[in-house]
């Protein structure tokens, strides 16, 4: 976030940027959360090198294999079958070991992975080969929650980004021309508003088997309307400005005027909201998987780990790791929503 000179990345830094910039730094608790959220994350995006059921890398017989990225047969390294090769076989294990070595991720297994040595049934309380224990089909709990963190955080960036980006263009259309536009928007907004939305997802979903994209369509037909009353505030306000006339005197057009002239105050306005849009998000996707009627089964989901916490009383690790996974998410949103807040609050001046 800090930045020095006069520029950041190529970017020109105005002194009101840097104030905001500061601004976000003096709120500690805000500016060290994006910074524990950031590192979470990126770590996460590469989940299959943390964990992982293939060998990030094989050396074999004087040449170089990536599971991880090839499908290789058993043949390939000294075994019996052309069928692939089963990285977690004893016997294949010793093949590669006499003739080389392999690489392997720090967890050795992935989201679905069934865990078939446990010395008893599953869900198996944690252990040191499996530190959060495993879920009731004996799948690697920490692995699980691994993957399951970054697609719930992937899903609420992208909603919170195209109902931003729906949500703020309703808006300023709405606002800037008001009158008879503004007064079919907001009867048909709240009209939508009205609808049980709830209901609605969960019968489009008993329809249709969702994957990812289908359920982010289906919420993002509910969720764009968060910011409409923001920006149409705005511009309702900004419209009657000295220079958006002196702009529409001049012959510009209307396009211009709002995304390049009066789009840019009511984004101060907008940008204190993201991280909360984020946050709301991020708890739909994991309320929907809680019920069943969210991702796929079998897909990495914090509220599938939710729910059986819920059926598995006797693992209590099942419920206790996900609501603070959950709960450490949400936190570090919450935190960085109020430091963005601060940061472009005009009263907050940096001592």
């Amino acid at each position: 976030m800090a930045a020095t000179g006069d520029t950041f990345l190529g970017f020109e830094i105005t002194p009101l940027n840097r104030r905001r910039i500061e601004n976000f730094k003096a709120n500690k608790r805000g500016y060290w959360s994006f910074w524990i959220f950031l590192v979470v994350f990126v770590l996460s995006l590469f989940a299959e090198l943390l964990a992982n059921d293939k060998p990030l890398l094989i050396y074999f017989d004087g040449q170089f294999y990536t599971p991880i990225v090839s499908v290789y047969p058993e043949t390939a390294f000294g075994g019996d079958f052309e069928t692939e090769a089963d990285y977690g076989d004893p016997y294949l294990i010793e093949l590669v070991e006499a003739n080389g070595w392999m690489i392997r991720a720090p967890i050795p297994y992935s989201f679905d992975t069934h865990v078939t040595d446990l010395p008893g049934p599953a869900p198996f309380e944690p252990t040191t080969q499996n530190w959060f224990g495993t879920d009731d089909q004996a799948r690697d709990v920490l692995a699980r929650m691994i993957y399951g963190f970054r697609i719930s955080v992937l899903f609420g960036l992208v909603l919170t980004v195209l109902s931003s980006i729906v949500g703020i263009s309703v808006g300023a259309v709405q606002g800037y021309f008001g009158g008879l536009t503004d007064l079919i928007g907001q009867r048909l907004i709240e009209i939508w508003n009205g609808m049980p939305v709830l209901f609605m997802l969960i019968i489009l979903a008993s329809v249709v088997q969702p994957n990812f994209w289908w359920l982010l369509s289906l919420i993002l037909l509910f969720s764009w309307t968060a910011l409409v009353s923001v920006v149409r505030a705005e511009f309702l306000r900004a419209r009657n400005f000295e220079y958006v006339k002196a702009a529409r005197a001049l012959g510009v057009d209307n396009g211009t005027i709002m995304f390049r002239h009066v789009l840019p105050n009511a984004m101060v306005a907008t940008l204190t909201f993201l991280p909360f849009i984020t946050s709301g998000s991020v708890v739909t996707l994991t309320s929907l998987d809680f019920l069943g009627f969210g991702l796929p089964p079998g897909s990495p989901s914090l509220g599938e780990l939710l729910k059986q916490g819920k059926d598995n009383l006797q693992a209590p690790w099942l419920g206790i790791t996900a609501f603070f996974v959950i709960a450490f998410m949400l936190s570090l949103l919450v935190f960085i929503g109020e430091a963005v807040r601060d940061a472009f609050d005009p009263r907050k001046v940096q001592r």
